[in-house]
């Protein structure tokens, strides 16, 4: 069986949106990622801060990093986004995913973003589905 960090390593290589957003990994345990990106001119909306979709995507990657660590295929079946402060270009954000329900299939996770300072730009929330399908992150 593959460990957190192999699975992640793994779903990361894998993922070409994730790696345009930038994400780098700070972090990975079973239910749990953590990882940082640096906000671009790219990612910005028409008043000049981080749109929200941007969040929303770097929220969700570090929810499926989180999620699928058990090593077994797991898959959203909802989630929700709470925007707090805005972002600019060239702020770096940290992204920290956490379970915070484990049930027998499902789980339910809160995903915070924060700036450099420590503010919360966002809260995530996503509950997930685990199939019975293992990862082969070999």
């Amino acid at each position: 069986m593959s460990t957190p960090a192999e699975i992640t390593t793994h779903m990361l290589a894998h993922d070409r949106f994730s790696q345009w957003l930038g994400l780098q990994i700070d972090a990975t345990e079973t239910a749990y990622c953590k990882l940082h990106f640096v906000i671009t001119d790219q990612m910005l909306n028409g008043f000049d801060v981080v749109h929200g979709g941007i969040l929303f995507a770097a929220a969700d990657s570090a929810f499926a990093f989180a999620c699928n660590s058990h090593g077994i295929l797991t898959l959203a079946l909802n989630a929700d986004i709470a925007f707090t402060r805005t972002a600019h270009s060239g702020d770096i954000l940290t992204v920290e995913a956490k379970a915070i329900h484990q049930g027998g299939r499902t789980g339910v996770y809160q995903v915070d973003i924060t700036n450099a300072a420590g503010d919360l730009i966002a809260l995530f929330k996503g509950t997930a589905y685990r199939t019975s399908k293992p990862i082969d992150a070999q």
